[in-house]
Protein backbone atom coordinates (compact mmCIF):
# COMPACT_ATOMS: atom_id res chain seq x y z
CA UNK A 1 0.00 0.00 0.00
CA UNK A 2 1.27 3.46 -0.86
CA UNK A 3 2.47 5.50 2.11
CA UNK A 4 0.25 8.61 2.44
CA UNK A 5 2.06 11.83 1.61
CA UNK A 6 0.51 13.41 4.70
CA UNK A 7 2.48 11.01 6.90
CA UNK A 8 5.68 12.52 5.56
CA UNK A 9 4.57 16.14 5.38
CA UNK A 10 3.17 16.54 8.91
CA UNK A 11 6.60 17.61 10.20
CA UNK A 12 6.88 20.47 7.77
CA UNK A 13 5.45 23.12 10.10
CA UNK A 14 8.13 22.34 12.71
CA UNK A 15 10.92 21.71 10.23
CA UNK A 16 14.18 23.29 11.38
CA UNK A 17 17.71 22.94 10.12
CA UNK A 18 20.48 21.76 12.43
CA UNK A 19 23.15 24.34 11.63
CA UNK A 20 25.51 22.93 14.28
CA UNK A 21 25.54 19.34 13.07
CA UNK A 22 27.34 19.85 9.77
CA UNK A 23 30.57 21.80 9.73
CA UNK A 24 30.78 24.44 7.01
CA UNK A 25 34.00 23.45 5.30
CA UNK A 26 34.28 26.54 3.09
CA UNK A 27 36.14 28.60 5.68
CA UNK A 28 38.71 25.83 5.97
CA UNK A 29 39.08 25.72 2.19
CA UNK A 30 39.70 29.46 2.15
CA UNK A 31 42.31 29.14 4.89
CA UNK A 32 44.10 26.38 2.98
CA UNK A 33 44.05 28.52 -0.15
CA UNK A 34 45.36 31.60 1.71
CA UNK A 35 48.21 29.56 3.18
CA UNK A 36 49.20 28.21 -0.24
CA UNK A 37 48.26 24.61 0.56
CA UNK A 38 45.74 24.43 -2.30
CA UNK A 39 44.58 26.39 -5.33
CA UNK A 40 40.89 27.20 -4.93
CA UNK A 41 38.71 27.54 -8.03
CA UNK A 42 36.06 30.12 -7.28
CA UNK A 43 32.49 30.20 -8.57
CA UNK A 44 32.01 33.05 -11.03
CA UNK A 45 29.20 34.58 -13.01
CA UNK A 46 25.47 34.02 -12.48
CA UNK A 47 24.58 31.60 -9.69
CA UNK A 48 21.61 30.07 -7.91
CA UNK A 49 21.50 29.24 -4.20
CA UNK A 50 19.89 26.07 -2.86
CA UNK A 51 19.66 24.74 0.72
CA UNK A 52 21.59 21.66 1.85
CA UNK A 53 20.57 19.10 4.47
CA UNK A 54 21.73 20.98 7.56
CA UNK A 55 20.98 24.49 6.39
CA UNK A 56 24.09 25.59 4.52
CA UNK A 57 23.28 27.41 1.30
CA UNK A 58 25.07 25.95 -1.71
CA UNK A 59 25.88 28.07 -4.73
CA UNK A 60 25.38 26.55 -8.18
CA UNK A 61 27.08 28.22 -11.12
CA UNK A 62 24.65 28.42 -14.04
CA UNK A 63 26.94 28.64 -17.05
CA UNK A 64 30.55 28.35 -18.23
CA UNK A 65 30.67 24.77 -16.96
CA UNK A 66 33.22 21.99 -17.55
CA UNK A 67 31.42 18.69 -18.04
CA UNK A 68 33.00 15.93 -15.97
CA UNK A 69 31.38 13.09 -17.86
CA UNK A 70 30.50 9.62 -16.60
CA UNK A 71 32.21 6.54 -18.05
CA UNK A 72 29.03 4.50 -17.52
CA UNK A 73 26.81 7.10 -19.16
CA UNK A 74 29.05 7.39 -22.21
CA UNK A 75 29.36 3.60 -22.49
CA UNK A 76 25.88 2.38 -21.58
CA UNK A 77 23.40 5.29 -21.57
CA UNK A 78 24.70 7.89 -24.05
CA UNK A 79 21.35 9.69 -24.13
CA UNK A 80 21.90 10.56 -20.47
CA UNK A 81 24.92 12.75 -21.27
CA UNK A 82 23.53 14.20 -24.49
CA UNK A 83 20.35 15.22 -22.66
CA UNK A 84 22.40 17.18 -20.13
CA UNK A 85 24.27 18.93 -22.96
CA UNK A 86 21.05 19.57 -24.89
CA UNK A 87 19.13 21.11 -21.97
CA UNK A 88 22.04 23.36 -21.05
CA UNK A 89 22.35 24.54 -24.64
CA UNK A 90 18.60 25.11 -24.96
CA UNK A 91 18.67 27.32 -21.87
CA UNK A 92 21.50 29.35 -23.37
CA UNK A 93 24.31 28.44 -20.97
CA UNK A 94 27.77 27.80 -22.37
CA UNK A 95 29.82 24.78 -21.41
CA UNK A 96 32.90 22.79 -22.36
CA UNK A 97 33.07 19.09 -23.21
CA UNK A 98 36.72 18.38 -22.35
CA UNK A 99 38.90 15.90 -24.19
CA UNK A 100 41.45 15.45 -21.39
CA UNK A 101 39.16 14.24 -18.60
CA UNK A 102 39.91 10.86 -17.06
CA UNK A 103 37.67 8.43 -15.21
CA UNK A 104 37.39 9.21 -11.50
CA UNK A 105 38.41 5.56 -10.80
CA UNK A 106 35.82 5.35 -8.02
CA UNK A 107 34.95 1.83 -9.17
CA UNK A 108 38.42 0.90 -8.05
CA UNK A 109 37.94 2.75 -4.78
CA UNK A 110 34.52 1.32 -3.85
CA UNK A 111 34.59 -2.10 -5.47
CA UNK A 112 38.11 -3.49 -5.30
CA UNK A 113 40.06 -1.48 -2.69
CA UNK A 114 43.26 -2.04 -4.69
CA UNK A 115 44.32 1.62 -4.84
CA UNK A 116 45.55 4.03 -2.17
CA UNK A 117 44.47 7.41 -0.84
CA UNK A 118 47.11 9.47 -2.63
CA UNK A 119 46.43 7.86 -6.01
CA UNK A 120 42.67 8.31 -5.71
CA UNK A 121 43.00 11.91 -4.56
CA UNK A 122 45.48 12.67 -7.33
CA UNK A 123 43.03 11.48 -10.00
CA UNK A 124 40.35 13.81 -8.62
CA UNK A 125 42.74 16.74 -8.32
CA UNK A 126 44.11 16.19 -11.84
CA UNK A 127 40.59 16.53 -13.23
CA UNK A 128 39.91 19.61 -11.12
CA UNK A 129 43.21 21.11 -12.29
CA UNK A 130 42.29 20.40 -15.91
CA UNK A 131 39.00 22.24 -15.44
CA UNK A 132 40.70 25.14 -13.67
CA UNK A 133 43.18 25.57 -16.53
CA UNK A 134 40.31 26.13 -18.98
CA UNK A 135 38.53 28.69 -16.80
CA UNK A 136 35.36 26.59 -16.88
CA UNK A 137 33.84 25.38 -13.61
CA UNK A 138 33.52 21.59 -13.11
CA UNK A 139 30.09 19.96 -13.03
CA UNK A 140 30.05 16.24 -12.21
CA UNK A 141 27.74 13.97 -14.23
CA UNK A 142 28.17 10.77 -12.20
CA UNK A 143 26.76 10.40 -8.68
CA UNK A 144 29.59 8.10 -7.72
CA UNK A 145 32.25 10.53 -8.93
CA UNK A 146 30.41 13.25 -7.02
CA UNK A 147 30.35 11.29 -3.76
CA UNK A 148 33.93 10.13 -4.17
CA UNK A 149 35.21 13.64 -4.87
CA UNK A 150 33.43 14.98 -1.80
CA UNK A 151 35.19 12.36 0.31
CA UNK A 152 38.51 13.21 -1.36
CA UNK A 153 37.99 16.89 -0.53
CA UNK A 154 37.44 16.11 3.15
CA UNK A 155 40.47 13.80 3.24
CA UNK A 156 42.67 16.47 1.69
CA UNK A 157 41.43 19.10 4.13
CA UNK A 158 42.07 16.82 7.11
CA UNK A 159 45.49 15.34 6.25
CA UNK A 160 48.52 17.56 5.49
CA UNK A 161 50.60 14.49 4.56
CA UNK A 162 48.07 13.51 1.92
CA UNK A 163 48.17 17.03 0.49
CA UNK A 164 51.96 16.79 0.31
CA UNK A 165 51.82 13.46 -1.54
CA UNK A 166 49.22 14.75 -4.01
CA UNK A 167 51.20 17.96 -4.64
CA UNK A 168 54.22 15.82 -5.55
CA UNK A 169 52.14 13.89 -8.08
CA UNK A 170 50.69 17.10 -9.51
CA UNK A 171 54.16 18.62 -9.80
CA UNK A 172 55.21 15.75 -12.05
CA UNK A 173 52.17 16.50 -14.23
CA UNK A 174 52.88 20.22 -14.29
CA UNK A 175 49.66 20.97 -12.43
CA UNK A 176 48.56 22.42 -9.10
CA UNK A 177 46.56 20.93 -6.26
CA UNK A 178 43.18 22.44 -7.20
CA UNK A 179 39.89 22.10 -5.37
CA UNK A 180 36.65 23.82 -6.46
CA UNK A 181 34.75 26.07 -4.08
CA UNK A 182 31.73 23.75 -4.39
CA UNK A 183 31.54 20.23 -5.79
CA UNK A 184 28.41 20.26 -7.93
CA UNK A 185 26.45 17.33 -9.32
CA UNK A 186 24.52 17.83 -12.55
CA UNK A 187 21.22 16.99 -10.79
CA UNK A 188 21.82 19.94 -8.46
CA UNK A 189 22.13 22.13 -11.54
CA UNK A 190 18.87 20.72 -12.91
CA UNK A 191 17.24 21.32 -9.53
CA UNK A 192 18.45 24.90 -9.38
CA UNK A 193 17.34 25.47 -13.00
CA UNK A 194 14.00 23.65 -12.75
CA UNK A 195 11.87 26.76 -13.18
CA UNK A 196 13.84 27.86 -16.24
CA UNK A 197 13.44 24.34 -17.63
CA UNK A 198 9.70 24.38 -16.96
CA UNK A 199 9.44 27.75 -18.73
CA UNK A 200 10.76 26.03 -21.89
CA UNK A 201 8.44 23.03 -21.57
CA UNK A 202 6.61 22.12 -24.80
CA UNK A 203 5.00 18.79 -23.84
CA UNK A 204 2.26 18.31 -21.24
CA UNK A 205 3.33 15.90 -18.50
CA UNK A 206 0.32 16.38 -16.24
CA UNK A 207 -0.84 12.82 -16.93
CA UNK A 208 2.56 11.25 -16.22
CA UNK A 209 3.13 9.44 -12.90
CA UNK A 210 6.70 8.95 -11.70
CA UNK A 211 8.55 7.33 -8.85
CA UNK A 212 11.97 8.60 -7.82
CA UNK A 213 14.99 6.58 -6.79
CA UNK A 214 17.45 8.89 -4.97
CA UNK A 215 21.01 7.75 -5.65
CA UNK A 216 22.92 6.53 -2.59
CA UNK A 217 26.23 8.04 -3.67
CA UNK A 218 24.55 11.40 -4.11
CA UNK A 219 22.99 11.87 -0.67
CA UNK A 220 24.44 9.17 1.62
CA UNK A 221 28.11 10.13 1.15
CA UNK A 222 29.00 13.41 2.91
CA UNK A 223 25.26 13.78 3.36
CA UNK A 224 25.38 17.37 4.57
CA UNK A 225 26.28 18.59 1.09
CA UNK A 226 23.17 17.18 -0.62
CA UNK A 227 20.18 19.38 -1.54
CA UNK A 228 17.09 19.27 0.67
CA UNK A 229 14.01 21.46 0.79
CA UNK A 230 11.20 21.65 3.39
CA UNK A 231 8.68 21.76 0.52
CA UNK A 232 9.79 18.31 -0.71
CA UNK A 233 8.72 15.49 1.64
CA UNK A 234 8.93 17.91 4.53
CA UNK A 235 12.69 18.08 4.07
CA UNK A 236 13.04 14.40 5.00
CA UNK A 237 14.39 13.32 1.60
CA UNK A 238 16.70 14.92 -0.90
CA UNK A 239 14.83 17.37 -3.10
CA UNK A 240 16.67 16.79 -6.39
CA UNK A 241 14.76 14.91 -9.12
CA UNK A 242 11.46 15.07 -7.20
CA UNK A 243 11.22 18.88 -7.30
CA UNK A 244 12.12 18.92 -11.01
CA UNK A 245 9.48 16.31 -11.88
CA UNK A 246 6.86 18.30 -9.96
CA UNK A 247 7.94 21.51 -11.70
CA UNK A 248 7.25 19.79 -15.03
CA UNK A 249 3.72 18.92 -13.90
CA UNK A 250 4.25 15.20 -13.32
CA UNK A 251 2.70 13.38 -10.38
CA UNK A 252 5.36 12.00 -8.03
CA UNK A 253 4.15 8.87 -6.28
CA UNK A 254 5.60 7.45 -3.08
CA UNK A 255 6.69 3.88 -2.33
CA UNK A 256 8.08 2.12 0.73
CA UNK A 257 11.61 1.16 -0.39
CA UNK A 258 12.72 4.59 -1.61
CA UNK A 259 15.71 4.53 0.78
CA UNK A 260 17.07 1.23 -0.50
CA UNK A 261 20.00 0.96 -2.90
CA UNK A 262 19.10 0.31 -6.54
CA UNK A 263 21.01 -2.96 -6.18
CA UNK A 264 24.13 -1.88 -8.05
CA UNK A 265 26.25 -1.66 -4.92
CA UNK A 266 29.52 -1.71 -6.91
CA UNK A 267 30.85 -4.95 -5.46
CA UNK A 268 27.49 -6.65 -5.97
CA UNK A 269 27.37 -5.87 -9.67
CA UNK A 270 30.88 -7.28 -10.10
CA UNK A 271 30.78 -10.48 -8.05
CA UNK A 272 27.08 -11.15 -7.30
CA UNK A 273 25.21 -9.98 -10.37
CA UNK A 274 22.24 -12.24 -9.68
CA UNK A 275 21.85 -10.56 -6.29
CA UNK A 276 21.97 -7.16 -7.96
CA UNK A 277 19.29 -8.08 -10.49
CA UNK A 278 17.08 -9.67 -7.82
CA UNK A 279 17.39 -6.70 -5.48
CA UNK A 280 16.78 -4.14 -8.24
CA UNK A 281 13.65 -5.85 -9.47
CA UNK A 282 12.09 -7.47 -6.39
CA UNK A 283 13.01 -4.82 -3.82
CA UNK A 284 12.70 -1.74 -6.02
CA UNK A 285 10.82 -2.10 -9.32
CA UNK A 286 8.22 -4.59 -8.09
CA UNK A 287 7.54 -2.50 -4.99
CA UNK A 288 7.07 0.59 -7.16
CA UNK A 289 4.76 -1.32 -9.49
CA UNK A 290 2.59 -2.69 -6.70
CA UNK A 291 2.50 0.40 -4.48
CA UNK A 292 2.56 3.28 -6.98
CA UNK A 293 2.20 1.90 -10.54
CA UNK A 294 4.20 4.72 -12.18
CA UNK A 295 4.71 5.37 -15.87
CA UNK A 296 8.43 5.91 -15.36
CA UNK A 297 11.16 5.66 -12.73
CA UNK A 298 13.42 8.71 -12.54
CA UNK A 299 16.87 8.68 -10.98
CA UNK A 300 20.10 10.66 -11.24
CA UNK A 301 23.07 8.36 -11.33
CA UNK A 302 24.66 6.18 -13.98
CA UNK A 303 24.59 2.92 -12.03
CA UNK A 304 21.02 3.44 -10.86
CA UNK A 305 19.61 4.00 -14.36
CA UNK A 306 21.57 1.04 -15.70
CA UNK A 307 20.62 -1.36 -12.91
CA UNK A 308 16.94 -0.47 -12.62
CA UNK A 309 16.48 -0.47 -16.39
CA UNK A 310 18.56 -3.42 -17.54
CA UNK A 311 17.76 -5.83 -14.70
CA UNK A 312 14.07 -6.11 -15.50
CA UNK A 313 14.50 -8.61 -18.35
CA UNK A 314 15.61 -11.29 -15.88
CA UNK A 315 12.50 -11.17 -13.69
CA UNK A 316 10.17 -10.64 -16.64
CA UNK A 317 11.31 -14.05 -17.81
CA UNK A 318 9.94 -15.44 -14.54
CA UNK A 319 6.61 -13.61 -14.79
CA UNK A 320 7.26 -11.13 -12.00
CA UNK A 321 5.30 -7.89 -11.71
CA UNK A 322 7.84 -5.55 -13.30
CA UNK A 323 7.97 -3.55 -16.51
CA UNK A 324 8.48 0.18 -15.88
CA UNK A 325 10.43 2.58 -18.09
CA UNK A 326 13.55 3.99 -16.41
CA UNK A 327 15.50 7.11 -17.29
CA UNK A 328 17.40 9.99 -15.76
CA UNK A 329 15.61 13.19 -14.88
CA UNK A 330 17.87 14.89 -17.46
CA UNK A 331 16.27 12.78 -20.21
CA UNK A 332 12.83 13.43 -18.73
CA UNK A 333 13.46 17.19 -18.70
CA UNK A 334 14.80 17.13 -22.26
CA UNK A 335 11.68 15.29 -23.46
CA UNK A 336 9.54 17.87 -21.66
CA UNK A 337 11.37 20.60 -23.58
CA UNK A 338 10.75 18.91 -26.93
CA UNK A 339 13.90 16.82 -27.38
CA UNK A 340 13.88 14.01 -29.91
CA UNK A 341 13.52 10.65 -28.09
CA UNK A 342 16.20 8.98 -30.23
CA UNK A 343 18.49 11.70 -31.58
CA UNK A 344 18.88 13.38 -28.18
CA UNK A 345 17.61 11.05 -25.45
CA UNK A 346 18.67 7.85 -27.26
CA UNK A 347 16.02 5.75 -25.55
CA UNK A 348 16.74 2.86 -27.91
CA UNK A 349 19.69 2.07 -25.61
CA UNK A 350 17.22 1.29 -22.80
CA UNK A 351 15.91 -2.22 -22.08
CA UNK A 352 12.56 -1.67 -20.31
CA UNK A 353 9.75 -0.74 -22.70
CA UNK A 354 9.57 3.06 -22.87
CA UNK A 355 7.12 3.27 -25.79
CA UNK A 356 3.90 3.40 -23.70
CA UNK A 357 5.45 6.34 -21.82
CA UNK A 358 6.22 8.17 -25.08
CA UNK A 359 2.64 7.65 -26.19
CA UNK A 360 1.35 9.21 -22.96
CA UNK A 361 3.72 12.11 -23.61
CA UNK A 362 2.12 12.63 -27.01
CA UNK A 363 5.18 11.44 -28.92
CA UNK A 364 4.76 9.31 -32.04
CA UNK A 365 7.64 6.91 -31.42
CA UNK A 366 7.24 5.17 -34.80
CA UNK A 367 7.57 8.46 -36.68
CA UNK A 368 10.48 9.49 -34.42
CA UNK A 369 12.25 6.19 -35.11
CA UNK A 370 11.79 6.63 -38.88
CA UNK A 371 13.30 10.12 -38.62
CA UNK A 372 16.23 8.74 -36.67
CA UNK A 373 16.84 5.97 -39.19
CA UNK A 374 16.68 8.44 -42.08
CA UNK A 375 19.30 10.57 -40.37
CA UNK A 376 21.54 7.57 -39.86
CA UNK A 377 21.24 6.74 -43.57
CA UNK A 378 22.39 10.26 -44.46
CA UNK A 379 25.38 9.80 -42.16
CA UNK A 380 26.26 6.50 -43.84
CA UNK A 381 26.05 8.09 -47.29
CA UNK A 382 28.39 10.86 -46.19
CA UNK A 383 25.78 13.57 -46.70
CA UNK A 384 26.37 14.88 -43.18
CA UNK A 385 29.08 14.53 -40.55
CA UNK A 386 27.02 14.70 -37.38
CA UNK A 387 23.61 13.72 -36.10
CA UNK A 388 21.59 16.94 -35.92
CA UNK A 389 19.69 17.30 -32.67
CA UNK A 390 17.29 20.04 -33.68
CA UNK A 391 16.42 19.56 -37.33
CA UNK A 392 13.01 18.01 -36.55
CA UNK A 393 10.50 18.08 -33.74
CA UNK A 394 9.37 14.63 -32.64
Amino acid sequence: MTIPMEALMHKKANFERDTERYHDFREELLNLADSGEIMLQRITGETAEVPTKYGRMKRIQKGHLWHHKSCGQCGHIPGYSTSIFWVMRKLGYDSLDPKDQTSCTAWNYYASATSNAAAQAAVAVRNFAAAHETGYYPMIHCGTSYGHYKEVRHELMAHPELRREVREVMKKLGKQLVLPEEIVHYSEWFHAMRHEIAAKQTRDFSNIAVTVHPACHYYKLVEGDAIYDPDVYGGQRTAVVTALAESLGAEVRNYSTWFDCCGFGFRHILVQRDFTRSFATLRKIERMKEEADPDVVLTHDTGCVTTLDKSQFATQAHGRNVGIAVMSEAQFAALAMGAHPYKVCQLHWHSADYRPLLEKMGIDHEQAWAEFQADLARLERGEKRYLDWDDVDA
